[in-house]
């Protein structure tokens, strides 16, 4: 028999609380991560509005804020995908799974930063503590055993901003802390001023810790904010010496695109650099262009070792010749049988080859590959290295003519210690080979000239850029463009570059700056672990 029930209907067991309120911000976080890595994109050159820099880190920052860190990590992840995505698009030209496994794997120090930031949140001054989280992330990514990777440094896309000038102070990192940090503080502007946005980002947790405020208080995160790039316009621009030098630039061109840049005709490469170096040379005499005091040419300017081959030697020889100055030649010589080195090698018209420059830090899988056992075995395309380069353990203090020229082979731009070396050693001005044939028309080049922008305010030296397909350039000391080729052309000129000597506190007090800023962040870290074991133990201990 079945009983009849009568009365209301029982409710369903409402859906637990917590589960809600997590749910909830997750929806409002995953959207501002996206954002935030989308506007850190939008800062990189060829765009170049670096304004989006700090909002793209305030973004990211609020999309973590109050999260905890297992959270916290996905979510920087997610947000390190939608920034290193697009920017890292010109790795396309060598396969989409080399572009995905390369950010995947980036994206990773990201993720890191966000899991820690969660937890520096949670200290008075968190914008001081995550910015400078910042700094230890990106020096992570650079110097990573067999595979540092720093392209896309924050700093990095501010070649011509108010941000630019702090370069002189403490090198790219600092122009990456302030950067980050005015996102931090508006990021905590934000909070202070709107209450509602803090209370949803912070329902399934406790609150991160600020300050309750007065009018007067909610407000100075956002003062503060106008006031961190103002401070650029306070550092001194170091004044002219009145010495110059004439540097020929010479931008040869190579048939083809992609991989296969250089195309299938042997020495086509040789020939094209040569016959531009003649046109230089004719220019001069005709009065078209002053006489240079050396000339430069792009990395892998010659596609033959000239070392080995006599119809290579021959026509760099007469080349140079024509242009009767000490020329810099690019070229992948051999090392025995089984290496090759990248090597910036100085011809003089009358002796011939003689002093160089090896490159020190080696593209991963384009010059070397790391792990070579294992990646040979998995991938056949890792074989198109062919033989291993050896890295160079030298600087690039060259003398050519009147000047010892700072020489910087391509990659190594976004080294700062390899430029910082260089410096040292005397170099003056700086001298940027490179070779982007395989990266032509993507936003590689155009990302390589804003480094060497900051590199020029960092050291108070000019930077002469020549490539085999663009961007060639010519930049002052204070990081202006003066004179650069449209891509895929051939083209030259002679730029009359200052020589300066006078060296900025950046270069003499190196990478202690961004010490400072990675302990003061990994401290933040470690006074929050604790603080957070602290509590954990008095709640238990009640």
């Amino acid at each position: 028999m079945v009983q009849e029930i009568t009365g209301p209907v029982p409710a369903a067991p409402a859906r637990p609380p917590r589960a809600a309120a997590s749910r909830s911000p997750l929806l409002v976080r995953l959207p501002a991560a996206v954002l935030g890595g989308v506007a850190l994109f939008l800062a990189f050159p060829p765009l170049d509005w670096w304004w989006f820099a700090p909002a793209g880190g305030a973004l990211i920052l609020l999309s973590v804020y109050g999260a905890r860190p297992r959270r916290a990590f996905w979510i920087g992840y997610v947000a390190a995908l939608g920034f290193l995505l697009p920017t890292l698009a010109w790795v396309q030209p060598i396969g989409y799974d080399g572009w995905l496994a390369l950010v995947g794997v980036e994206a990773l120090f990201y993720a890191a930063w966000a899991a820690f930031a969660s937890l520096a949140l949670r200290l008075p001054w968190w914008p001081l503590w995550t910015a400078a989280l910042w700094v230890a992330m990106e020096w992570g990514r650079g110097n990573l055993p067999s595979l540092g990777f720093p392209w896309a440094r924050v700093a990095f896309s501010q070649g011509e901003s108010p941000f630019t000038p702090l370069a002189a102070l403490g090198g790219a990192p600092l122009v990456s802390f302030a950067t980050v940090l005015c996102g931090t503080l508006l990021a905590c502007a934000a909070l202070r001023l709107l209450p509602a946005l803090r209370d949803r980002l912070t329902r399934d947790r406790l609150r991160a810790p600020l300050a309750a405020p007065g009018r007067t208080a909610k407000a100075a995160p956002l003062v503060l904010a106008l006031l961190v790039p103002l401070a650029g316009f306070a550092v001194p621009e170091p004044g002219d010496e009145g010495r110059t030098v004439n540097v020929g630039i010479v931008q040869g061109n190579v048939p083809g695109r992609g991989i296969y840049a250089f195309g299938d005709e042997p020495a086509i490469v040789l020939r094209n650099h040569a016959n531009q170096t003649k046109l230089l040379a004719a220019a001069v005499r005709e009065g078209r262009l002053p006489k240079p005091d050396l000339v430069v040419l792009p990395e892998n300017s010659t596609d033959i070792d000239p070392y080995r081959n006599e119809f290579a030697r021959s026509v760099i020889d007469e080349s140079v010749k024509d242009v009767g100055v000490p020329t810099l030649v690019g070229a992948v010589v051999s090392i025995g049988d089984e290496h090759r080195a990248t090597r910036s090698l100085v011809w003089d018209p009358v002796t011939g080859p003689g002093a160089y420059y090896d490159k020190q830090q080696l593209v991963p899988f384009g010059e070397y590959t790391p792990f070579k056992d294992v990646f040979l075995a998995l991938f056949e395309r890792a074989r198109l290295v062919g033989r291993q380069s050896v890295p160079g353990d030298k600087p690039g203090d060259l003398r050519m003519g009147p000047v010892t020229i700072g020489a910087v082979n391509c990659y190594e731009v976004a080294f700062d210690e390899t430029v910082r070396e260089t410096v040292r050693a005397g170099g003056t001005p700086l001298v940027v080979q490179t070779n982007n044939a395989t990266w032509a028309m993507t936003d590689l080049p155009a990302q390589q000239l804003a480094m060497s922008k900051l590199r020029a305010v960092e050291h108070n030296r000019a930077v002469v850029t020549a490539a085999t397909t663009g961007i060639s350039a010519y930049v002052t000391p204070e990081g202006r463009v003066s004179w650069q080729t449209r891509e895929q052309v051939a083209d030259m000129t002679v730029a009359t570059v200052p020589v300066r000597t006078a060296t900025t506190l950046a270069t003499t007090v190196g990478a202690a700056p961004e010490w400072a800023l990675m302990l003061a962040g990994a401290a933040a870290v470690g006074i929050a672990l604790w603080r957070g074991r602290r509590r954990t133990t008095d709640e238990v201990t009640d």
